[in-house]
């Protein structure tokens, strides 16, 4: 029996990884991990309450800006905080400035909740990532470091095979599918000392071999629909998160729904509902 007495408010603070993207409800709208999180505190808790304030494409000044002091002052028991990550990938980024802010968002979130949680974010092999890998690992040294001096949980993502695994990722390869974002609330849910579900960490059965001239074609689809589009974002400074409110930005009790039937695979959902995803992080 788990036990989740402890935990009667959770906010979340972050970027696209937090709200959700990509684990897509029949409905339009994002799930992801930490609504799946928020769904098993609340299962055994009467009055569980929950906000979740994270907007996809935030850097880290802007999630210290627009979050840390609404999560804070919302005092709940228990605050997931995973950001940075987007500031590693673009073209410059001044990790010292990195460094501050989410040292700064630490300082400010450790008192005003219980239980404070980072991320050693889940990474996707291949070569695009290769070349921000040392941004990333330097970003998640400090990650170790505030953890240590503030006493936050640290979730250990970074370097599972299993999260590597390309079937984890969906089209975009930036975003988790609906099996990534289970996985990763599983992880959390161990990490605060729930009771264990599965072996978050097991990895896929082996995939069948692909063909040279699929792979290439599914290249040239991701290079044309998603890699070009998104570094123009980048480059000029634009985000999807412009002028985007987050889907629950108060803290208030959270109703379970049946997720089972919301459950599909990616390769499940209908064209219109792939469509309406607007992919950038």
């Amino acid at each position: 029996m788990e036990m989740n007495a402890n935990y009667t408010s959770f906010v979340a603070v972050g970027d696209s990884f937090t709200e959700g993207m990509s684990d897509l409800l029949p409905d339009g709208s994002y799930r992801g991990w930490a609504d799946l999180l928020a769904a098993r505190l609340a299962a055994g808790t009467p009055g569980f309450r929950y906000a979740n304030l994270a907007v996809r494409g935030k850097l880290i000044g802007q999630i210290v800006e627009e979050q840390v002091g609404v999560a804070a002052a919302m005092r709940p028991d228990l605050v997931t905080l995973v950001g940075g990550l987007n500031d590693t990938l673009r073209p410059k980024v001044d990790m010292g400035r990195v460094r501050g802010l989410l040292t700064e968002a630490v300082e400010r979130l450790a008192p005003a909740c219980g239980q404070l949680v980072l991320m050693r974010s889940p990474g996707r092999n291949g070569p695009v990532m290769e070349r921000f890998r040392p941004r990333m690992e330097e970003l998640f040294t400090v990650v170790d470091e505030l953890a240590a001096a503030h006493g936050a949980l640290v979730v250990d993502l970074y370097g599972v095979p299993a999260l590597g695994d390309q079937r984890m990722w969906d089209v975009d390869r930036l975003h988790l599918t609906a099996e990534g974002h289970r996985r990763v609330a599983e992880a959390v849910a161990q990490a605060l000392g729930l009771a264990p579900g599965d072996d978050w960490r097991a990895e896929l059965p082996p995939a069948g071999a692909e063909r040279w001239l699929a792979r290439r074609t599914s290249d040239a689809r991701f290079a044309r629909q998603y890699l070009g589009p998104w570094v123009m974002r980048r480059v000029t400074g634009r985000s999807s998160g412009d002028g985007r409110a987050a889907k629950r930005p108060e803290l208030l009790p959270y109703e379970v729904r049946d997720l089972t039937s919301q459950d599909r695979a990616p390769q499940d959902r209908a064209p219109q509902d792939r469509a309406r995803q607007d992919r950038t992080p």
